[in-house]
């Protein structure tokens, strides 16, 4: 087995100054580790031939595998395909195939094609084309001294298609990656390096195949165990992983690669409940975390945005008396609406919040983050007071984690909960 490493060159002016976020190389980061690729290197380039061609050589020089995404649109920006065929020593020949289905592009959207689309179907003699059936731009395959290099669209759909059909594939033939196995398990409660020194020793006996990753969040620490076996040797992750696992027992929300509104959802679908929200800060971020999965219908048919008082009182009942003199960010406030929405909504579970989210709003009692949680069943209510730091979407995200679990801990309290599969 070897150790085969790849640098991600992610190409577009756009990207640089923050117009669009690079989601291409942190999906390729995530698919390529998976099959056992080592990502040494991601990088950003402006739409600069200088910079391109710099940027392919010192690739070439470290990596096995060097994927570009981006650059490969009509437009005169669009340098990658041209610099590539310079760079391999090709010409530009007209693929008849990727023609073909640009035209059927356009005939279905009912638009008429330009000479610069069908300049898209062409492609340096020297590539293998990767045929793009999601767009009008196919990618290219070109190897030199062993190294592979792919070229990919910088639309997100379209890359990620060329990827799992042809890229990964390639990678698999040409190089032998050993047999890759992952662990997750999130934690909730101590920050990333109370979650270290915790685990310290049993990380300093990790063997040298075995490497633990800590992916700290706003509010969760997530702890990955990363394999890779030669053939013949045998597996010990699911050892170490439990060894972790028990040593962070009380603080180990799912050992399982999942977010916690799936958690969430896999708890309410395995003991045939419903859950509901009345939201105030967060504005239905809650409910729309919860119905953002397929088949949400089955444990969630409605919620409350109360962000105004008067939806507070009129329709969850709280009492006008407790506004005026405890506020709307209060215990009290928060029992009520966890109450009321779960009854009205026909409820097994509900989560209430209300909060200051800010960065207006705060007072001296209550500063901005200051954030009141309640989750309730028919036969308890559990609250719970936050302190946040952050900015106002990162309080709305630390808030909506931190209702989840508390969330979690009570369905779990209630519900006998078997060990998820291993």
């Amino acid at each position: 087995m070897q150790r085969v490493t790849a640098t991600i060159l992610t190409i577009g002016d756009e990207l640089l100054i923050g117009q669009v976020i690079d989601t291409n190389g942190a999906w390729l980061g995530q698919v390529l580790n998976s099959i056992g690729v080592w990502v040494s290197r991601r990088v950003l380039i402006g739409d600069n031939e200088t910079d391109i061609l710099q940027a392919l050589d010192e690739a070439s020089a470290s990596s096995d595998i060097i994927i570009i995404t981006g650059g490969l649109g009509p437009t005169k920006d669009d340098l990658t395909k041209g610099i590539l065929n310079e760079y391999f020593g090709g010409k530009l020949v007209l693929h008849e195939p990727s023609l073909e289905i640009i035209k059927g592009i356009f005939e279905k959207s009912n638009r008429p094609m330009l000479p610069v689309n069908i300049q898209q179907a062409e492609v340096p003699d020297v590539c293998t084309v990767l045929l793009n059936s999601r767009g009008t731009a196919p990618g290219m395959q070109f190897e030199r001294a062993g190294k592979l290099f792919f070229s990919l669209p910088g639309v997100p759909y379209e890359m990620k298609g060329l990827t799992e059909q042809y890229v990964l594939k390639a990678i698999q033939t040409k190089f032998s990656l050993g047999e890759v196995s992952h662990r997750t398990m999130t934690t909730m409660g101590l920050g990333e390096s109370f979650v270290a020194e915790r685990i310290a020793d049993i990380e300093d006996h990790l063997p040298g195949n075995i490497k633990l990753a800590y992916l700290p969040g706003h509010q969760a620490v997530r702890l990955r165990l990363t394999e890779v076996l030669q053939s013949g040797d045998s597996s010990l992750i699911d050892t170490y992983f439990h060894q972790i696992k028990e040593r962070l027992s009380e603080i180990v929300v799912t050992d399982q690669d999942i977010s916690l509104p799936e958690l969430i959802a896999a708890l309410l679908i395995k003991f045939n409940k419903r859950v509901t929200t009345a939201e105030s800060c967060t504005g239905g971020y809650l409910a729309a975390g919860l119905t953002a999965l397929s088949g949400a219908s089955a444990y969630i048919h409605g919620s409350v945005v109360s962000y105004d008082n008067a939806v507070k009182e009129n329709l969850l009942k709280v009492p006008a008396s407790v506004l005026k003199t405890e506020g709307a960010v209060s215990e009290p406030v928060v029992i009520q609406m966890a109450k009321q929405v779960r009854i009205l909504m026909h409820a097994d579970y509900s989560i209430a919040v209300s909060g200051i989210l800010g960065p207006t709003g705060g007072t001296e009692d209550k500063p901005v983050g200051t954030v009141w949680i309640a989750v309730a069943s028919e036969r308890e209510v559990v609250t719970k007071l936050c302190h946040f730091r952050y900015d106002r979407l990162h309080n709305r995200e630390a808030t909506t984690l931190q209702a989840l679990n508390l969330l979690r801990k009570l369905i779990e309290a209630e519900n006998p909960l078997p060990e998820f599969p291993g």
